[in-house]
């Protein structure tokens, strides 16, 4: 037995540290591909990419050992029912789950090891990740337009400079081509010389431009027999141009800091987090609800109040027939005048309660993501090990096309789940073990089929199974004729 385990052990561990490395490359190009822009063409020296890259590929270990778990086993398993390993095992009589049992254990040692991963070393490594890619988006501004070139990175902007200064920040000869008009035809500024710098909320990017001219071109007054159109030419000795700067900005939360981002926090700051979140969202529900709770209560300013019994009133039609005529406009108008400012007050409340809640929803969803991870290893191993048992074919080709398969079903019901669980629409627990939820009576489907050796994906038994029940129904018709 021991020997059998030793087979199986190291026909898996080959397999899923390739896969493994496969997949982690493969994401980090998509990575390279999404922030190229941003990485290229700015005179960063090569460590500090590769720094970013390092920091990235933590980021990108939920999806790929999940991904190299599910197929190293179908290659496994796989490769044993195809080279009849696995026939010469259950002769011997060991059964499927009791040759599963040491790969069980390796599984139990990475899903333990991808929690404790994703509960220490994530946050830590997403922390450095996204402030290094936040200063490498922001870091030598001057790097955003180049000498000589026409530079359209700022949406419905081009803009070319003939030289820099050695601070970054002086130019001379710029030339900017506006195309934010509705007409269709650019608006062109052309300086000298001038500056460029941030605004102090890092939104805005502003060049002040110094002894220019600005060229604009209008429909003009026009006619079906002599159309034209007009011509501006303003000089102007200095000015401003702002551009918006969100574009090179990282999309971040509305925390005050990256340590407070869900994603930088592990279990303990997580609860700390929702704990803090749940008394602000108190303290906002408690003051709205005395806020505008004080509307609605009567004060009596009469001295010597006193409670009497008195036959409540009853009203046909309105409760301004209680009210004297000449007194029923002012009332109509004060009612009014409440109503409206209930409102003002729930229109400045609403947001903040729904911000509190969103803030609240996606801390409950990153605290059970920490445990998915390690679920998911198991679950796509019971799903993957009989799969390839099943299938008993090894290498690279059907392996590969049923692993991503099943792990692109996987996936897309996690990522649409979760972001029903982000909206509001189901819980955050719900959300985010839904796939797990659903696959695993896939997982014990397959187990027991592979268990009876069942050929589930075997071609020629469905078309001997087909054949039969065409023979069956031929010699039917032929007996009823």
């Amino acid at each position: 037995m021991k020997k059998i385990h030793l087979l199986l052990v190291k026909a898996f561990i080959k397999p899923f540290i390739v896969t493994f490395f496969i997949v982690m490359f493969i994401l980090l190009m998509l990575f390279l591909f999404k922030y190229v822009d941003d990485l290229i063409g700015k005179g960063f020296e090569w460590y500090v990419i590769l720094e970013l890259m390092f920091y990235a590929s933590a980021a990108n270990v939920s999806m790929a050992l999940p991904l190299a778990i599910l197929l190293s086993s179908i290659m496994t398993f796989g490769s044993l029912g195809e080279n009849y390993e696995l026939v010469a095992i259950k002769s011997a009589g060991v059964s499927l789950q009791r040759a599963m049992r040491p790969l069980f254990v390796v599984i139990i040692m990475l899903a333990v090891a991808s929690f404790l991963f994703s509960d220490y070393m994530l946050p830590k490594a997403n922390l450095k990740y996204g402030s290094l890619l936040w200063d490498v988006r922001n870091k030598k501004l001057s790097f955003l337009i180049m000498e000589g070139v026409f530079n359209n990175s700022i949406p419905g902007y081009s803009i070319r400079v003939d030289k820099k200064g050695e601070d970054g920040v002086s130019l001379e000869g710029i030339m900017i081509y506006d195309h934010t008009g509705t007409n269709g035809i650019a608006k062109i500024i052309m300086a000298k010389e001038g500056k460029m710098y941030k605004t102090s909320d890092d939104q805005y990017l502003v060049l002040k431009l110094n002894n220019g001219v600005r060229y604009e071109e209008t429909n003009g007054k026009a006619s079906s027999f002599n159309p034209r159109q007009e011509l501006y030419r303003m000089r102007f000795r200095q000015t401003e141009q702002k551009f918006d700067f969100s574009s090179f900005k990282m999309s971040r939360t509305d925390e005050s800091s990256f340590r407070s981002n869900t994603a930088m926090l592990n279990l303990k700051g997580l609860t700390r987090k929702e704990d803090s979140l749940r008394k602000s969202l108190d303290s906002v529900d408690r003051y709205a609800k005395l806020n505008i709770g004080s509307y609605y209560k009567q004060s009596n300013y009469t001295k010597g109040y006193s409670k009497l019994k008195v036959p409540v009133k009853q009203v046909k039609n309105s409760v301004l027939e209680l009210i004297p005529k000449k007194n029923r406009s002012i009332s109509v108008q004060t009612a009014i005048d409440q109503a409206s400012s209930i409102q003002q007050t729930m229109a400045g409340k609403i947001p903040e309660h729904e911000e509190q809640v969103r803030n609240l929803i996606r801390v409950q969803v990153e605290y059970q993501r920490k445990f998915t991870l390690a679920v998911s290893c198991l679950l796509l191993f019971f799903i993957g090990a009989p799969l390839g048992a099943i299938i008993r074919k090894g290498g690279l080709g059907l392996p590969v096309v049923m692993a991503i398969v099943f792990f692109l079903i996987y996936h897309i019901i996690s990522t649409v789940s979760e972001k029903s669980a982000n909206q509001g629409n189901i819980s955050p627990v719900m959300g985010i073990w839904m796939a797990i939820i659903v696959l695993s009576p896939l997982g014990a489907f397959l187990t027991y089929k592979a268990t009876v050796d069942s050929a589930l994906f075997d071609i020629t038994y469905y078309k001997s199974v087909l054949t039969n029940l065409f023979k069956k129904k031929s010699k039917t018709i032929n007996g009823n004729k």
